[in-house]
């Protein structure tokens, strides 16, 4: 019986079937195959922009950050003997050290928005020429009215740096490298102290020389190279990774397309204006955390040469010795950074700097030996700086554009805040009870309240883009 010719099927169509059929496995299979090459191919594009990135700006703006600590630590070894020079209490060198935070909070956030018109390039270079005048300035200080106005001027000058460099950053650095990229930026501060402390203490040797004293030197010769770096800046600064002549093509466009799916993902999250910014309570609790940072840097910063040198050392041992805490701090910032990153997870990493800086401090205050103190202060140092790079890449995770750069600020401008009353309570107590360990117990309840303020904030792990 034959086949009916409904139920036929040509011998010709057959083969086309299975030729087909053939041909599209052939396909699911290239397919299944090249995917492993394709992948690799995309993270050694990722790789060798990064390195490029990296290469080009971390180095850059480490230095400019380095120059920028180097002229506020300088305050702190130049008191050795400007202090006895001027007749300064404990507590006029307190509120002229944070009376230059007082100036940078009202200016930063306005500066960002600056910023954000002008281009980076442009106004970071202004920041820098202004600032190193009027650190060069602080050598002609007679008084403490002129100590006071000066150093108002000086943080006026350089609000809107941190942030705006921050900001700058961002832009260049997709989230999975944003703690690492920070922790390298901002190993700036502790380094600073580190070169500073022996450096600032060899000046103070100078004195006499040309008809100037030993501290008025220090202010004089560090300020030379931020007015270098300002003319610098304006030449090698790129705008943005659209504008990076110094990657290759297919390197910018990956690293454009990155970045513009990360801000995607931000937006689709947490779209705000710069006043929903402003008044939103997640960035105002990242304020009161900041504040605690800012209260335990500078209380190290402007007291620790002075605390160290009652151990009954010499202006130079002094130098040499308080490069130990800020060594310490220096290693964990990049070590902790890195940990951070391989997590993807920073509200907690943040609380345990906290918690350390705080005992660590409340340690130094239970004993009068100068090896215990020592090494008690190079644990707090370790918290103080380690949570740097957590803690700054929070803020830029959920903000985007003009809302980032306003934030940022605003944030930083809270924690500025701790700038001004941190050292001036530091001074006043100092003079109260005749030690600085109700200062560093002052501090040790600052640092809880603010790992307090952290864990209130609903931070999940971070999202990052991934482009084909």
């Amino acid at each position: 019986m034959g086949i009916p010719p409904s139920l036929s099927v040509p011998p010709i169509l057959t083969m086309n079937q299975n030729s087909v059929q053939l041909a599209e496995g052939a396909r699911r299979i290239a397919r299944t195959d090249n995917q492993p090459r394709e992948d690799n191919d995309l993270d050694a594009l990722e790789s060798r922009t990064m390195a490029k990135v990296s290469k080009r700006l971390i180095p850059f703006v480490i230095i400019c950050y380095f120059v920028a600590y180097l002229d506020r630590v300088n305050l702190s070894f130049a008191s050795l003997e400007m202090n006895k020079d001027l007749h300064f209490s404990s507590t006029v060198y307190g509120l002229g050290a944070g009376i230059f935070f007082l100036s940078y909070f009202l200016l930063e956030t306005p500066s960002n928005l600056i910023m954000l018109k002008m281009g980076a390039r442009r106004w970071i270079a202004r920041i820098m020429f202004t600032w190193g005048i009027l650190s060069g300035a602080m050598a002609f200080v007679h008084s403490e009215t002129s100590f006071y106005i000066i150093r108002f001027l000086f943080g006026a000058a350089e609000a809107g740096f941190f942030p705006g460099i921050l900001y700058y950053l961002t832009l260049f650095f997709p989230a999975k490298y944003r703690a690492r990229m920070v922790a390298m930026y901002m190993v700036a501060i502790p380094v600073s102290a580190v070169i500073g402390a022996p450096l600032s203490t060899s000046i103070l040797y100078l004195d006499g020389w040309l008809g100037f004293r030993g501290w008025q030197w220090v202010f004089l010769s560090e300020a030379a190279p931020a007015l270098i770096l300002s003319v610098v800046t304006w030449y090698y600064m790129t705008e943005s990774p659209a504008e990076a002549k110094w990657l290759a093509p297919d390197e910018r466009q990956w690293l454009v397309d990155t970045q513009a799916e990360e801000l995607r993902l931000r937006r689709a999250a947490h779209d705000m204006s710069v006043w929903q910014t402003l008044l939103n309570p997640k960035v105002i609790a990242f304020g009161i955390a900041g504040y605690g940072i800012a209260n335990e840097i500078y209380g190290l910063f402007y007291f620790l040469p002075q605390i160290v040198k009652a151990f009954g050392l010499t202006n130079m041992q002094t130098g040499l010795v308080s490069m130990i805490p800020f060594g310490v701090g220096a290693i964990g910032m990049i070590w902790y950074g890195k940990k951070s990153d391989r997590v993807l997870e920073r509200r907690s990493h943040t609380a345990v700097t906290f918690l350390i800086t705080a005992v660590g401090l409340m340690l130094v205050g239970l004993t009068p030996n100068p090896y215990l103190r020592l090494l008690f202060l190079s644990f707090a140092a370790f918290g103080a700086f380690s949570v740097l790079p957590v803690f700054w890449s929070m803020p830029t995770a959920f903000l985007s554009g003009a809302a980032a750069a306003a934030g940022v600020a605003y944030i930083n401008s809270i924690a500025n805040i701790a700038g001004f009353v941190g050292p001036f309570i530091m001074g006043w107590l100092r003079d109260l009870t005749g030690n600085y360990d109700s200062g560093l117990l002052h501090i040790a309840v600052v640092c809880n309240i603010a790992a307090f303020a952290i864990m209130c904030i609903d931070h999940p792990k971070e999202a990052v883009a991934k482009t084909a």
